[in-house]
């Protein structure tokens, strides 16, 4: 996230985080050189990119998930130029940057606020035109001015040098823009042109939505509608981000809507601006997380901040971006370690992040709410958190958005349920969850058993200390073997979990964002979709697990014996804004080894009202023995209804004589 720029071989200055552009004025240079601004000639851009290691504790570098991520294994260095570059004239005003965000809608007006810092060569007299229309084709902008509905006109005295200006832009009547489970995503086109004799000098152009967000006890309402939010966490498209196309960045939006979602957290980072495109265009709600992971050094703050100013200048205009998250998971420690198979280097890790989750620190109490009240005043329309993945600690007390990675790094799939019995605050809102798994398509592994564990693991971000706990490979005669144990734990856990924070909805949980979406690169992670976006097997249960309307049998036991009493609630759970009759939920039990035979069936008819958790049934059976010393009990679990899709969902049950 720092390096040096060229131009045509010139020195222009050092850069300095990733997710803050960049401008140098060239005027003077090309004069230098007798040239002018032809756009005919070409010109060569060069940067040289810096890099900070995987596993170096703490650190001043602002690359966030690009730097150090889950998703990602060791020694890569993915900096570049990774947006567009643009030779830009402009007359003797130009816009250095502007920030545009919907303060207020409703039916009856929407307002807009304009910031606008500007940098003139010389003092005098200039009028600052806005203007807004709504997009009826959203494929091409049209010229600016041209069919706008509002044109509002600011006369302006500008100063040499920096120019700050900020107003209002109000639109009647509007059309207000909604997530796609509530409604229709219209857009408008808004611009600012500065206009100096009668000429324009520069203008900027954004194309917005106009809706209200707001988080309270992190149950989220857009304009005034409380939603549930099932969404799930986005890395980087691809390690070298300016590699994948504007079709593939987009796509992953795409595949979150066609799986029901409505939110997709950017993890860790600034993705390119397709993906907030189509995430307006669809309505997809988006987390945006700042680049800013684990602990950070103190000298960090003033360029954390500035980081979130640019992120709010270019991204507040998105509708689609409900919050802003300040910090991922504030705590010290080697990232390196969760991959480490050494047993005392990870204890040791565990002991300095339950240490750090529950004293102050200086990332956590000063630098997350520095960066936090930047955001806050740049941006006060949204909700903002000061980071995610701490629970409560001195001075906060209250539960924020938690990372819940049980069944995985800590404890078995069912202590979730258990874990949110006692300390229900903590599942507010869980912002991760996950195991890892290999795609269809691992290259990594081509002999087994695997002779060099730690090698893989820093190529593939395969955590071992995790995986052995898990899946001991040492259970299995080959790779396929395991592999197919690795994909079945991990359909399990984040169905499992899904049903669990479902089953909680608003009581307290506002919702869940699973990890995460799919790799970057080749690798062994918690990613449900490959590089490629092939799904593993975990994705079709998962998505099934996210439909609108599922039954949710409490998770039974992990292992059973003869004679065990079973006694497990039965939910249904409805994200629709209706009601639905005449539901029927039946539950059967069978031995693997035996499925035509029923061992026991129930069955509850009922209704669940609009967005809505009703309670519809209790599942009372006792285990029977099986004929062998151990069998599988199949607890299949049915849902039906005549206006519903047919939701199904199996339990495998270990039962001992």
């Amino acid at each position: 996230a720092a390096g040096d720029a060229w131009f045509d071989g010139t020195y222009l200055g050092d850069i300095r985080g990733y997710a803050v552009p960049h401008s140098f004025e060239i005027t003077g240079l090309l004069a230098a050189r007798g040239e002018g601004i032809d756009r005919d000639t070409d010109h060569v851009v060069a940067i040289e990119a810096g890099f900070e290691p995987v596993g170096t504790g703490r650190v001043r570098d602002l690359s966030g998930a690009f730097g150090r991520s889950a998703l990602i294994g060791s020694g890569h260095n993915p900096g570049g130029i990774w947006r567009d570059v643009e030779l830009r004239t402009t007359g003797p005003a130009h816009i250095e940057h502007c920030r545009l965000r919907c303060i207020d809608a409703n039916e009856e007006r929407a307002v807009l606020a304009l910031r606008v810092v500007l940098d003139s060569e010389r003092s005098g007299p200039a009028i600052i035109r806005t203007w807004a229309r709504r997009v009826e084709d959203q494929l091409s902008l049209l010229e600016p001015v041209e069919g706008a509905a509002i044109i509002v006109e600011h006369p302006h005295t500008l100063a040499a040098g920096e120019n700050r200006t900020e107003f209002e832009l109000e639109i009647p009547d509007p059309a207000l823009w909604w997530p796609r489970s509530l409604g229709d995503q219209p857009l408008y086109d808004v611009g600012v042109e500065i206009i100096i004799d009668g000429t324009t000098s520069d203008t900027h152009t954004w194309r917005t939505g106009l809706r209200t967000v707001a988080l309270d006890d992190f149950v989220a309402t857009i304009n005034g509608q409380r939603m549930f939010l099932k969404g799930i966490a986005v890395g980087p498209t691809r390690l070298h981000i300016a590699e994948a196309t504007p079709a593939e960045v987009a796509a992953d939006i795409a595949i979150a809507a066609e799986a029901g979602l409505d939110l997709v957290r950017v993890h860790g980072h600034m993705a390119r601006a397709e993906l907030y495109e189509e995430a307006d265009r669809i309505g997809i709600l988006i987390w945006q997380d700042l680049p800013i992971q684990w602990a950070l050094l103190r000298q960090t703050r003033p360029a954390a901040r500035r980081v979130a100013r640019w992120m709010v200048d270019q991204l507040a205009h998105h509708p689609s971006i409900l919050l802003w998250n300040a910090h991922h998971e504030p705590w010290a420690g080697e990232p390196a370690a969760w991959r480490d198979g050494d047993a005392s280097r990870r204890r040791g890790m565990r002991l300095r992040m339950i240490t750090a989750q529950l004293l102050p620190s200086w990332n956590r109490t000063l630098l997350d709410r520095s960066v936090a009240d930047t955001l806050t005043s740049s941006d006060p329309s949204r909700p903002v958190l000061a980071q995610s993945g701490s629970w409560p600690h001195l001075p906060q007390l209250a539960a924020g958005a938690s990372h819940l990675w049980i069944g995985w790094r800590w404890g078995r799939t069912g202590d979730l349920a258990r874990l949110l019995r006692w300390w229900p605050a903590l599942g507010r809102f869980v912002a991760e969850f996950g195991a890892q798994a290999p795609g269809s398509g691992a290259g990594q592994v081509t002999d087994w058993p695997i002779a060099d564990w730690p090698a893989l693991s820093r190529a593939s971000g395969l955590e071992l200390p995790a995986m052995h706990e898990q899946v001991p490979p040492e259970r299995f005669s080959s790779y396929p073997d395991w592999a197919a144990a690795m994909q079945g734990h991990q359909q399990e856990l984040v169905v499992s979990h899904v049903e669990t924070l479902r089953r909680l909805k608003y009581r307290p949980t506002g919702g869940f964002a699973a990890f995460a979406l799919a790799d970057a690169a080749p690798g062994i992670t918690a990613a449900l979709l490959d590089q490629d976006r092939r799904p593993k097997p975990a994705w079709s249960a998962f998505v099934a697990a996210c439909a609108p309307v599922i039954a949710v049998l409490e998770s039974p036991p992990v292992e059973l014996r003869t004679d065990h009493r079973l006694s497990l609630p039965v939910h249904v759970v409805s994200d629709l804004r209706t009601a639905i009759d005449d539901l029927t939920v039946t539950v059967t039990l069978r031995w693997r080894s035996d499925p035509g035979r029923v061992l026991h069936r129930a069955g509850w008819t009922g209704r669940v009202g609009p967005d809505e958790v009703a309670r519809v049934g209790l599942l009372r059976a006792t285990v029977p023995e099986p004929s062998a010393a151990s069998d599988v009990l199949v607890i299949e679990v049915q849902l039906r209804g005549a206006t519903i899709a047919p939701y199904d969902r199996v339990h495998h049950r270990l039962v001992h004589r």
